[in-house]
């Protein structure tokens, strides 16, 4: 019993993740723009633990890999891009800006899931772009070049040490 108690823990995180974003999407279609930032700030902080507690209690799954990236392509892909949209005044590029930004983090989820590495990521996570429009957000300001900038940093040869 205990066992299965210690193997769902790392998956109520990354659930945590998952449900951030919906709150976050979910605070966005009522106006709550700086609360909707907050809750990508939450599924950070759950998206940092997720991953660093299945390894420490050695219950690293597929499952887990899948459902965190999951979750990922919600609370930090599409509901980062959402509230950029809803901040930034319509135009063409913030229409392109808004297409890719999620279709480059998942672009980039797969990448990092079929190809692991250990040490350091290539490219910009996922979080630390949605990390960023959420910081923006919160003064109730997005850039369609920023967001586009991130889109590609994402899918980008770069390497990025690992904290």
């Amino acid at each position: 019993m205990i066992n299965h108690v210690v193997k769902a823990v790392p998956n109520l995180f990354t659930i945590g993740n998952l449900l951030s974003g919906v709150f976050s999407i979910t605070f966005n279609m009522n106006g709550y723009l700086q609360q909707a930032a907050m809750f990508i700030f939450l599924s950070v902080i759950f998206d940092f633990f997720d991953g660093r507690l299945a390894r420490r209690l050695k219950v690293n799954s597929e499952l887990g890999v899948e459902l965190d990236s999951l979750a990922d392509i919600i609370s930090l892909g599409v509901a980062p891009a959402l509230l950029f949209y809803s901040i930034e005044p319509s135009s063409l590029i913030t229409t392109f800006a808004f297409m890719l930004y999620p279709t480059m983090g998942a672009l980039r989820l797969a990448k990092f899931n079929i190809k692991p590495t250990r040490g350091f990521f290539i490219g910009l996570p996922i979080t630390a772009a949605g990390l960023i429009i959420a910081c923006m957000a919160i003064f109730l300001y997005s850039n369609a070049l920023i967001t586009i900038l991130l889109s590609i940093l994402m899918v980008s040869p770069i390497k990025i040490k690992k904290l």
